[in-house]
């Protein structure tokens, strides 16, 4: 009987086995690309916040307090920075269609596959 309890009883290696038969099913090219994820920032920009943080975290044994302090701040910039990608990228959608610019079922398409991006990372962390 114990053995028949223990063979039916759900681990979650079973759980990860199962999503990825899910997943390699005919539609896995589908699916990559629909969870591919998209840059948020430029390359330079990223590089710049990479070598902030780098800075700041090379200090942490030196001045722990002020380097969280410094990682608090850098981390409000990156939120606020990404807000402002977001919220240009809304304005510009917003012009080309107060102006009555027909706007393409493809730009629109990744606008949105860059929010679906962003916000399967969000839950993610």
């Amino acid at each position: 009987m114990n053995e028949q309890v223990s063979e039916q009883r759900l681990h979650t290696s079973d759980v990860v086995e199962m999503a990825e038969r899910q997943y390699t099913s005919k539609d896995t090219a589908v699916r990559s690309a629909e969870m591919k994820e998209t840059a948020l920032f430029n390359e330079d920009e990223a590089e710049d916040f990479r070598s902030r943080w780098n800075a700041i975290q090379t200090n942490f044994v030196d001045e722990p307090r002020s380097v969280v302090e410094e990682a608090d701040s850098l981390v409000a910039q990156t939120i606020k920075r990404i807000a402002e990608v977001f919220a240009d990228e809304r304005t510009q959608l917003e012009e080309q269609w107060s102006r009555g610019d027909d706007v393409s079922t493809e730009d629109l398409r990744l606008t949105l596959q860059r929010y679906r991006s962003f916000f399967h990372r969000l839950l993610s962390v």
